[in-house]
């Protein structure tokens, strides 16, 4: 099955350095919503994988949420080193970069944290009514470490997950999670299961209240290696 979020992997990219090797890897998508309806809140906890091996190039982990006005909702972790990173990491640091960020005409990014392998990272998005702009929230192991506000348009149009590479060939990616993901529409989306893609991927995506509400326990993102 065709997924929105896929249609916006090719444009996602601004985050993690100017592009001389640029690939995706495994994904869990999902998309479009119901017609006149919006993604409201969406939340997922990412349990950050080793490091790529060998560490080389630019990798992002992220889940997404592509926006009715074309801007795209993506905390990212990334694992590079240098000026790749945000978070400016040493070549011998084991860390992930994290970070809450919005793709619109230019890269948006809130406080950036260095985060552990095996850290539980929980990004949160929420439309927030009051007013009008989406709100995200990132936090490590429960505790806030990065946020921002975007005008984003009136909601998401389609979530899932990534898994980027950029600047050189970024080896092997561990196999990794993402738990207890939970996705709220303006509206039930009875059908939404229907428009579930997975690349690499599983997960069971259900509702248990006609299609408001969706829930994953468990993504699971198969081990990956760029070539």
């Amino acid at each position: 099955m065709y997924s929105f979020l896929i249609s916006l992997l090719p444009f996602a990219a601004a985050s993690v350095v100017p592009r001389q090797y640029f690939s995706f890897g495994n994904y869990f998508s999902t998309g479009p919503v119901a017609s006149g309806t919006y993604i409201i809140d969406a939340t997922t906890t990412l349990v950050l994988p080793a490091l790529n091996s060998p560490h080389n190039g630019n990798l992002g982990l992220w889940p997404g949420m592509g926006m009715d006005d074309g801007d795209l909702v993506q905390g990212l972790a990334i694992s590079t080193v240098g000026i790749g990173s945000p978070c400016n990491l040493a070549s011998g640091e084991v860390k992930w970069c994290v970070t809450a960020s919005t793709l619109e005409s230019n890269q948006e990014d809130g406080a950036v944290y260095k985060a552990n392998p095996g850290d539980q990272v929980t990004y949160h998005y929420k439309y927030n009514d009051s007013t009008g702009k989406t709100d995200q929230t990132v936090s490590v192991n429960g505790n806030v470490v990065s946020t921002l506000s975007t005008s984003s348009g009136k909601g998401g149009l389609g979530w899932g997950t990534a898994m980027e590479c950029q600047q050189a060939n970024c080896g092997t990616v561990p196999t990794h999670h993402y738990i207890n993901t939970k996705i709220t529409m303006s509206a039930a989306n009875p059908n939404y299961k229907n428009t579930l893609a997975l690349n690499g991927a599983s997960g069971n995506l259900v509702t248990a209240d006609g299609g408001k509400t969706w829930t994953v326990a468990d993504i699971t993102i198969n081990q990956y290696t760029y070539t």
